[in-house]
């Protein structure tokens, strides 16, 4: 999983955490199903935001949910997840960039793909994805065109850009690819007068992505002789935390605009947990009164609050079939962080690291010195 927008359980709450959770899981069947089992692994966070604001919009009376079978990374469990076109055009999305991205690592011979055989194997996988993600958009009337010349167009930048470049002229192909995507959110649930403001939305989130990724990758890139825009361009931490900050704020007002019919966790991600992103990014704790954030990547997974104790059950899976599970749950947070059944008992469980301090994750939505609550109604005591 990957993204910026990686909120924490203990601020969704139950309600919301349940609905996120419903199309990220939404967003890997959509893969699954129409471009098979592999195609599964460009699931990630930001990615889900599509289907998300697609559902937000869009009048209750349409079939958004089904309910899907057990899987491993949901302990075993069936679940509610999305359907339906936005989180198909989550998905086309999804694999277009992540072919792309494949693309840039092979050019650059990064890692393994420095090896011919690996190169040969990750291009095929790359040009698979990109049709296959071409093929999606262009069935939920989105074309991913706009994506593909994006992204070609932002390695003829990064080639030119040097000291004095302003940042955001490395930014904008990224800025112009989400804006095209959040702005057909809006096609998809019926309501066009909402593009414009969703396309403002999408401008600012791409520039925010660009920016947050360079502020995390500055020092890696630097002992590595990486290319990283921050440093080519010349521009200082203190400048892009400026920009961060005026696209949050510029973010929040877009949302303003648009027509809602159940906007909540929408507000929730764009709003509140995109400000958290970028405290994390910087260093920074996200309000006065909150604590120092934890570094990137230590986060808690999502999940419920504690459950009460409930007696041991008898229907223990076998050894064999725990340990398929097992190996499933080994591969996310769960039994880190989290809480899981036990693959064998079904008895839930509280992860290794539960009760250790988590930073921020464990601090409710507290903004009484900030101004990310101004004017909405998600619930904070602001």
């Amino acid at each position: 999983m990957f993204g910026i927008v990686r909120p924490c359980r203990h601020r969704l709450g139950e309600r919301l955490k349940s609905q996120w959770m419903a199309h990220l899981c939404g967003l890997c069947l959509a893969l699954r199903k129409d471009h098979g089992q592999f195609a599964r692994v460009v699931t990630n966070y930001d990615g889900l935001l599509i289907s998300v604001l697609t559902e937000a919009q869009a009048e209750r009376a349409g079939a958004w949910r089904r309910t899907a079978g057990p899987c491993p990374l949901r302990g075993m469990r069936t679940a509610s997840v999305a359907q339906g076109e936005g989180a198909r055009l989550a998905a086309a999305v999804s694999l277009v960039l992540a072919s792309a991205k494949v693309r840039d690592h092979v050019a650059d011979g990064d890692g393994l793909l420095a090896r011919r055989p690996v190169a040969l194997a990750a291009r095929r996988v790359a040009s698979s994805w990109g049709a296959a993600g071409a093929r999606t958009g262009s069935e939920v009337g989105f074309d991913t065109a706009v994506l593909v010349d994006a992204v070609e167009r932002q390695l003829g930048i990064e080639a030119l850009a040097g000291p004095g470049t302003p940042v955001l002229t490395v930014t904008e192909p990224t800025e112009t690819a989400t804006a095209a995507a959040f702005a057909h959110t809006a096609v998809l649930a019926g309501r066009p007068g909402n593009a414009e403001p969703l396309a403002e939305a999408g401008r600012l989130f791409g520039r925010l992505a660009h920016l947050l990724d360079a502020v995390e990758d500055k020092e890696t890139d630097a002992s590595s002789g990486a290319w990283n825009p921050l440093t080519a361009t010349g521009t200082s931490l203190d400048e892009a935390r400026r920009l961060a900050d005026d696209a949050l704020h510029g973010i929040r007002l877009a949302l303003r605009e648009v027509e809602f019919e159940e906007g909540k966790l929408a507000h929730r991600l764009l709003v509140h947990e995109l400000r958290v992103s970028v405290d994390r990014a910087f260093g920074t704790a996200a309000c006065a009164h909150g604590p120092a954030p934890t570094p990137a990547g230590s986060y808690a997974p999502p999940g419920g609050p504690p459950l009460p104790p409930q007696p041991p059950r008898r229907d223990r899976r076998g050894l064999l079939a725990g340990c398929a599970v097992w190996a499933g749950l080994a591969c996310t947070c769960q039994m880190c962080c989290g809480e899981y059944d036990d693959p064998w008992s079904h008895e839930r469980k509280d992860g290794l690291c539960k009760d250790t301090d988590c930073g921020d994750c464990c601090e409710c939505c507290s903004c009484c010195d900030c101004d990310c609550c101004d004017g909405c109604d998600c619930g904070c005591d602001c």
